[in-house]
Parts: structure tokens; C-alpha cells; sequence
């Protein structure tokens, strides 16, 4: 077990590593020995630090100790082209300049499919080992090292400069959301969630709110991640059962996120404009500060995924709102408006179709759709719940 003074040292350092890894690449280039510079100065100080105390710049220290190291590499790469005494290394780094949000907007370079962007996120600005990352993944660390390798190479010949793009809040905050969402809801594997995926979403996004404090997107993103981890106590029975919403312990439910999560967007949406984070984390709220299923403002819930479908074409947003309208005006017009969605190979859209067919009482069609919606994920819990949901139905219709 980690002591104390063990856990804070590991913190700082992982706190810290970003922001050296992104001040190197901003003065020298060459991302990989740059990572490679960050480590050996993560390895010396975690070695040095317990003995001598942390330095009254930690940052400096490791960026000081990291680029002396990257010159070196650089020194001896230069070398097989020209003699030592004609390289000259850059000028020193600027170590009063957090450069984490520019490596974060690079690595959720457009070039790269979302898969590859959260990986090198995880690995270069959330600091997690090739290992940690392939777990995260479920594929072998060979697999996730040559997928992080092709995702450096392919910025390294993009050409574009090390600098924060203009366009950068849509990509970095999609890779965040789409890594929570996983954290939150994993698509495939034994667990129905991965709490520490999550986790390093809310802490990247804590770190781009801080750099960007009136974002109102980056707050309601924040938001957002807090109000729904919230709830993820009460998830998941003893045996690792999903359990539904309005089925949920809501004493469970963790106050101090939900107070943090309900102050972060009811500052954030007066300033404006509005976007999709801000509506999601109100709607969010609402579930949160009802103190029962049945309590829960449905019709303002309908309202806002109605404003939300007007910012978004997501059917994922659609199917919410279906589901919204159902608990507001009954299951008949929740099914009308899925007869139109474009989800038939999602198993979302069949879990939800056969609850709102349940409601309604067409057992049979129900029973149907929650083994269609079970043959379509990864994750083994939800196959297991819902294939159960199945087997209840069949059991009651058939009086046994």
C-alpha cells in the first residue's frame, strides 16, 4: 500500500508530466524522444524527490533535467549527419508556460479516427503506461504500442505546427467525452464500467477547465461527467447487475459531485451561447436533484433535448428524447417517434424499443427487441441483463 507522502509525490509527478512533455515538444519538436526525456526525469525525481524534498519549482526541475536529457538524444542523433560542435540546441524552455492544452488539441490531431486520439491522450497527457493503455483498450500491448506509434507519426508528417488550432474545443472535448462515455458505459468486456477511464476524463477535463475557466462548453463538459459519475454507485447490484435509473438507490448517489456538477452549468449557462454540453449537463441535473424517479421533471427534460436536437444530429440524442417523451406523454409516442431513427444495428435502440414496448404491453415484441438488443454488445453485463429481462417476460407470459 502507498503511503501518504508517496501518494502526493505520484500526483504531482502526474500532474506535472504534461505539462513538461508539452512544453519539449513546443520548443524542440520530436514527440517521442521528448516522451521518452519526460520519463527518465520522471524516473529521477521520483527517485531523488522522497530524499532531497520537492523543489520550490517542481516543474522546472523536471523540465530542466528532461530537456538536458532530449538534448542529449538530439545531440547524439545529429551526430550521424554532422559534427557535434555544429549543433546548436534551441533555446532554453520557457518553464512558467503550461503548454498541457496544446498536447492535449494535438493529440486529437482531425488527422487521427477517435480511437487512435484517446489513446495517445491517455498515454502522452494522462500519463498512463502503453500497458495501462492496452487494458483500457482490451488488446494486447503490442497492439495499442504500434497504434500509438502510427498516431505520432501520422501528426509528425501532418506538418502542423505545434500551436493551439482555432477549431481545437470541438475535437478536444469530443475525445473526452467519447473516453468518459467508455469509462462510464464500456462498450465490450466483463465490467459494465471502468471506473478509472472515466476518472481520467473528469481529471483531463478539470485540466482544460482550468486552463479555460470561461469556456462555457469546457464547464458544461465538466459538468456533465460529474452529475452523471454520480450516479454510478447505484449502477451496478452486488453481483454486478446493471440496475435502471428509476430503480436506483439515490442515497447513493455521490452529493458532493452533484452540488459541484448543478454549480458548474448554472454558472456556465447564462454566459452563453448554449451549446450541447451545457444542454446535456441541465438535463443531467434535473435526473440528479429529483428526489425520486417519479419526481423528475420530465417535461422540462423533453424540452431541452427538443433545444438539443436542434444543435445536433445525433440519434443517440434522439433516442433520449424518445424515451423523454415517453416518461412525459406515455409509450405510444415514444415508439412513434423510434419508428424513424437510424440505429437498428445499435443495441441501445432495441433496449430502449423493447422497454417502451414492455410499458405499452406488447410483451412478445418486447421479449423480442431485448434479445436483439443482447446480440448486439460487447458487454457482458448488459448481455446478461438483458437476455434475463427476456427470459422474465417469456416466463410470465407463458405462466410459469
Amino acid at each position: 500500500m502507498r503511503s501518504g507522502s508517496d501518494a502526493r509525490l505520484e500526483d504531482l509527478l502526474r500532474e506535472l508530466a504534461p505539462q513538461v512533455l508539452g512544453a519539449l515538444v513546443r520548443r524542440y519538436g520530436h514527440f517521442d524522444h521528448a516522451e521518452d526525456a519526460v520519463q527518465e526525469a520522471l524516473i529521477a525525481a521520483a527517485a531523488q524527490w522522497p530524499a532531497a524534498g520537492v523543489p520550490d519549482s517542481p516543474r522546472g526541475w523536471l523540465i530542466t533535467v528532461a530537456a538536458r536529457r532530449l538534448t542529449d538524444l538530439l545531440r547524439s542523433e545529429s551526430a550521424r549527419l554532422r559534427r557535434e560542435a555544429e549543433w546548436v540546441p534551441p533555446p532554453p524552455v520557457d518553464a512558467h508556460q503550461d503548454d498541457s492544452l496544446i498536447l492535449l488539441a494535438m493529440c486529437c490531431h482531425p488527422s487521427l479516427q477517435a480511437p487512435d486520439q484517446i489513446a495517445l491522450t491517455l498515454r502522452a497527457v494522462g500519463g498512463l503506461s502503453t500497458a495501462e493503455v492496452a487494458r483500457a483498450f482490451l488488446v494486447p500491448e503490442a497492439t495499442m504500442a504500434r497504434r500509438i506509434g502510427r498516431a505520432k507519426q501520422r501528426i509528425k508528417t501532418s506538418g502542423v505546427p505545434f500551436a493551439l488550432p482555432v477549431a481545437y474545443s470541438a475535437a478536444v472535448l469530443h475525445v473526452l467525452y467519447l473516453m468518459f462515455n467508455e469509462g462510464y458505459a464500456a462498450t465490450a468486456g466483463p465490467d459494465l464500467h471502468r471506473p478509472d477511464l472515466a476518472a481520467e476524463a473528469i481529471r483531463l477535463a478539470r485540466l482544460v477547465h482550468r486552463l479555460l475557466p470561461n469556456d462555457s462548453e469546457v464547464a458544461g463538459l465538466l459538468a456533465l461527467m460529474l452529475l452523471t459519475d454520480a450516479r454510478r454507485p447505484a449502477r451496478t447490484a452486488p453481483d454486478g447487475t446493471p440496475v435502471p435509473m428509476d430503480a436506483q438507490d439515490r442515497t447513493l448517489w455521490d452529493a458532493e459531485l452533484i452540488a459541484e456538477g448543478v454549480a458548474l452549468v448554472t454558472a456556465a449557462l447564462p454566459r452563453g451561447p448554449v451549446g450541447p454540453y451545457q444542454l446535456q449537463a441541465a438535463i443531467a441535473a434535473l435526473h440528479d436533484e429529483a428526489p425520486s424517479a417519479d419526481a423528475t421533471d420530465w417535461p422540462q427534460i423533453v424540452a431541452l433535448y427538443e433545444l438539443l436536437l436542434t444543435l445536433t444530429d445525433n440519434p443517440m440524442v434522439a433516442l433520449n428524447h424518445a424515451v423523454a417523451v415517453t416518461m412525459a406523454s406515455g409509450p405510444a409516442a415514444g415508439l412513434a417517434l423510434l419508428s424513424s431513427l437510424p440505429l437498428l444495428t445499435d443495441h441501445r435502440f432495441h433496449a430502449v424499443r423493447g422497454h417502451l414496448l414492455e410499458m405499452s404491453g406488447a410483451i412478445e415484441e418486447a421479449g423480442a427487441a431485448y434479445t436483439t438488443a443482447a446480440g448486439l454488445t460487447g458487454s457482458v453485463p448488459l448481455q446478461r441483463y438483458l437476455h434475463d429481462r427476456a427470459a422474465r417476460l417469456q416466463s410470465g407470459r407463458s405462466g410459469t
